[in-house]
């Protein structure tokens, strides 16, 4: 299959494109930048992959948990391009859970199969997902709940046997989890990508009008009295 996949969910920008069995992954700054390069990124890595949003069978995307206006990128761009891929035709849109992506990228850097899969979510609060790879290494499925979590880093309980990955560790350090092993893992373009055919044989792909991100929090900032009441409960030893 011919797919694009993209992931603007953190801080880092990560594209990937599959012509057949060829993939070729880009990366760059992400976070509020995203939304000024992503098309530009698309454009320069499809060209070297030698497909045009014409061959394109489906296009991939992260759609959160995650930064709030890196959500809203990803799934903006993915709809349109859908809309008009194939001469105005139109491809379907496959929107991904990126705490699944997550665990895929834990899964493949470094063999872990129960992932409890983790992104910091500002504010003083984790996303988080425990994540059980069912298979051998070559055939498999992830199963994961349909609800994920949403917790202070100090009220997340590890499952026996799982490891953290995510970047949660990096802004939380000790807090998150101190006795259970960690892991540095993001949602990835390639990630997206290993998991698309499974997701696509499922029929998880949607029209481009139907793709949305996915929001755990409802409430996407804090005022300044928050933000102070925040670091000074971060600070308490």
């Amino acid at each position: 299959m011919n797919l694009l996949a993209f992931d603007t969910s953190t801080d880092i920008l990560s594209l990937a494109v599959q012509h057949g069995s060829q993939v070729l992954e880009h990366e760059a700054p992400g976070g509020a930048q995203a939304s000024t390069t992503l098309i530009t990124a698309i454009r320069t890595l499809l060209l070297q992959a030698g497909l045009s949003f014409d061959t394109l069978d489906a296009v991939v995307f992260g759609r959160g948990p995650g930064s709030f206006t890196g959500l809203r990128t990803a799934c903006s761009v993915a709809q349109g391009l859908a809309y008009g891929a194939r001469g105005g035709r139109g491809v379907p849109v496959l929107p991904v859970d990126t705490l699944l992506a997550v665990a895929e990228q834990a899964r493949a850097e470094h063999g872990c199969t129960r992932v409890l899969a983790t992104l910091d979510a500002r504010m003083d609060e984790v996303y988080w997902a425990p994540c059980e790879w069912l298979g051998d290494a070559l055939s498999g499925h992830w199963s994961y709940p349909p609800d994920f979590g949403l917790s202070a880093p100090q009220a997340i309980a590890v499952p026996e046997g799982f490891v953290v990955a995510g970047n949660a560790r990096a802004a939380y350090g000790e807090r998150l989890a101190p006795d259970a092993p960690h892991l540095p893992a993001r949602p990835t373009g390639a990630a997206l990508l290993r998991l698309a055919p499974a997701l696509l044989a499922e029929g998880a792909d949607v029209a481009a009008d139907a793709a949305l991100p996915r929001y755990i929090r409802d409430k996407v900032a804090q005022t300044t009295a928050e933000r102070e009441a925040a670091r000074r409960a971060a600070a308490r030893p």
